[in-house]
């Protein structure tokens, strides 16, 4: 079995790894960098069947809905084979209604926790894992009598985080090679370990408690823990969740029956001008009557404020202005904070400050902590560690110990890497 790293050995985003057993081929992940805006624009990697069909590449499998894992998908070839979790190809199809970003995949095979599947000479076993993004699964491949274990995206301190002791205490009996991720290393506090979303909730409680307008949360439309942990601070404070139409659309297709309960007792959703224009080009009106019992009108936000919580985006900033119910209102944001630095946000922090309108962060990482990741790496002692998914390679020895760095698009053989005791290169 060879593997070659199309992208990731030295970045954050962009995953792509092919894997070659006896002539065919799958792939791991077919992901956008995080600084490509156009995705149309971007080349494709150099794999036979991306560009066209090809028999040999049997599947592309990807591990999550993040863009940076799927976000070359659409343009693959039609009848190309994909393989990802139910609810997670569910998400993208939703998605594809309001924003570019989503897609609907055809050909698909569905990741089931633990179930083992095969690709011609290759077993594959998915195992369901604590990630920020809904339905994200870690994978064990097995060819030639060898395997290697890819970690996708995960972390231990979400609502899912006994999947990550689950993946610690039961783990493949048998690893070859692991590909780690390594996201928040050189990253603050990433050594003793970040907030739980548990305890995130306690502070947006804290917040919506202090807060006197409507507190307007500025979180990603598919971060569903993130998006229950604001539901149930809205429960405990006696306030109404406001989702826009995409985010509310994103909850039904997880399919959680948990979930979407509370939100009926317990949310409204609004059409914000954007998604009402998506949804009249695409003449998607099913979508919009799905939510007719539930929904909050432009002329009752006011009355609403002192006692909603908003899930809310810059673009909607003009149109919630007009709507007269920002007074004592404050911002909650609730994403990395890098990109609050991105010179594309100025406007939009002024317009906050023009407003006098607060900005208040409360955040976890959607990734693993080093020290889960020393936990990760030592559940798999004599397997090499291969970096993928960091901006910090360099560091993995000094962390982890016993590593392998190859280098984006280059070719190495699973059977041959505990010949080469230097860990360098393979």
């Amino acid at each position: 079995m060879k593997v070659c790293i199309h992208r990731g050995t030295n970045e954050i985003g962009g995953t792509c790894v092919e894997i070659e057993s006896q002539g065919k081929r799958i792939v791991l992940d077919v992901g956008l960098p995080l600084d490509v805006v156009d995705a149309s624009q971007f080349p494709l990697h150099p794999i036979k069947g991306f560009e066209r069909p090809d028999p040999d590449l049997l599947a592309v499998i990807i591990s999550h809905p993040h863009q940076d894992h799927y976000g070359l998908a659409y343009r693959l070839p039609k009848d190309t084979h994909f393989a990802i979790g139910k609810s997670a190809a569910a998400i993208l199809e939703a998605a594809e209604i309001f924003t570019p970003a989503g897609v609907t995949l055809q050909n698909v095979t569905h990741l089931v926790d633990r179930t083992s599947f095969a690709f011609g000479p290759f077993s594959i076993t998915p195992y369901l894992v604590d990630h920020s993004a809904f339905d994200s699964y870690a994978m064990h491949v097995e060819a030639d009598g060898v395997t290697l274990f890819y970690s996708g995206d995960l972390r231990s301190h979400g609502r899912k985080g006994k999947l990550f002791q689950k993946l610690l205490r039961l783990p493949p009996r048998h690893v070859d090679v692991l590909l780690m991720e390594g996201t928040t290393i050189g990253r603050p506090n990433t050594e003793k370990g970040f907030p739980s979303e548990t305890e995130l909730e306690g502070k947006f409680v804290e917040i919506f408690k202090s807060t006197k307008g409507m507190p307007l949360v500025w979180c990603s439309g598919q971060n569903i823990d993130r998006i229950v942990s604001v539901l149930r601070a809205c429960i405990k404070t006696n306030r109404t969740l406001i989702l826009d139409m995409y985010t509310a659309h994103i909850l039904r297709a997880t399919g959680n029956v948990a979930i979407l309960g509370a939100c009926e007792k317990h949310a409204k959703v609004f059409l914000p001008l954007g998604q009402k224009r998506q949804i009249m080009r695409k003449e998607r009106f099913d979508v919009s009557d799905l939510y007719k019992s539930h929904r909050i009108y432009d002329h009752e936000l006011a009355a609403a404020a002192t006692h909603s919580v908003m899930l809310f985006r810059p673009t909607m900033a003009s149109e919630i202005e007009k709507l007269g119910c920002l007074d004592a209102a404050r911002l909650i944001y609730s994403m990395w904070s890098g990109y609050l630095k991105d010179e594309r946000q100025k406007p939009f922090l002024a317009w906050l400050k023009s407003h006098d309108i607060p900005l208040e962060e409360c955040h976890t990482s959607g990734h693993a902590s080093v020290a889960d990741l020393i936990k990760l790496r030592n559940t798999f002692q004599r397997a090499p560690v291969v970096p993928i998914h960091t901006e910090q390679p360099a560091r993995f020895e000094e962390l982890f110990g016993n590593i392998l760095r190859p280098v984006d698009g280059e070719w190495w053989d699973v059977a041959k890497i505990n010949d080469n005791p230097e860990g360098t290169k393979p």
